[in-house]
């Protein structure tokens, strides 16, 4: 019989405490929900993704890549999964680098304890890679992937901070800033998309130093049903496409 209230794993690490859990909730007629805490703070609820799944697709629709058959994508921050495996379902993806700062998310999902990691784990086109994605930001000569320094992708998809004003780390402040996202912008193809995540409304200010950078910037508003407040909540996904050169 499945409990009602049940912590999968808890551990420390460089961020603090890290919690995975998986309740049932009784308004919602016991529907089971994986959440991720860290430092008492909630990071992810399976109960929210639309903005986590728009992520991918809306990010992964605006690649302007002269070969369009095929896309190389990062995701950078794996949570539950959710933006990853919406990846996953794009027929046009070639490999998928999923990176990760917490050892412990990666170690769910290939363990299975995490919902969606059977099918995260078992997709031959994708890796998952323990390291600190903003430090790979800021080294475009390294990059993202070790095996193939300076290899260029097609999408970055980004969902760590909880917003570009809102960090996780102070260390992050500095990849939000102008010179932060040309370091990133040159390790995407020309026509190459680089999305973004955000828990808030739209940043006017972000917004400003994306189109230092970038050629569009589009910021989406998704919305989504609130069972727990009632209503709607909201994030926002952040679009910008290199030039094609």
């Amino acid at each position: 019989m499945e409990k009602s209230f049940e912590e999968l794993d808890c551990c420390a690490t460089p961020l603090g405490e890290l919690v995975l859990r998986r309740r049932k909730i009784p308004m919602l007629e016991n529907e089971i929900v994986y959440e991720i805490i860290l430092n008492a703070e909630f990071l992810m609820s399976s109960l929210f993704h639309a903005v986590e799944d728009a992520l991918a697709h809306l990010g992964l629709a605006a690649v302007l890549a002269p070969n369009p058959e095929t896309l190389d994508v990062v995701v950078g921050g794996l949570g539950l999964g959710y933006t990853a495996a919406a990846a996953q379902m794009n027929d046009r993806l070639s490999s998928l680098l999923i990176i990760d700062f917490l050892e412990p998310v990666i170690r769910w999902h290939q363990q299975g304890l995490a919902p969606l990691g059977a099918g995260l784990s078992s997709d031959p086109r994708t890796r998952f890679v323990e390291g600190d994605f903003f430090a790979m930001a800021a080294d475009p000569q390294k990059g993202f992937d070790a095996a193939n320094p300076g290899r260029k992708f097609h999408a970055v998809l980004l969902d760590i901070d909880h917003t570009p004003q809102h960090w996780l780390h102070p260390r992050h402040a500095s990849f939000y800033a102008v010179e932060g996202l040309r370091r990133l912008r040159q390790q995407l193809h020309p026509g190459g998309v680089f999305a973004m995540w955000s828990d808030a409304a739209p940043d006017a200010a972000f917004r400003v130093r994306l189109e230092e950078v970038f050629t569009t910037v589009q910021a989406h508003i998704v919305t989504f049903p609130n069972p727990i407040r009632g209503g709607e909540s909201s994030g926002t996904v952040y679009v910008a496409v290199c030039p094609v050169l």
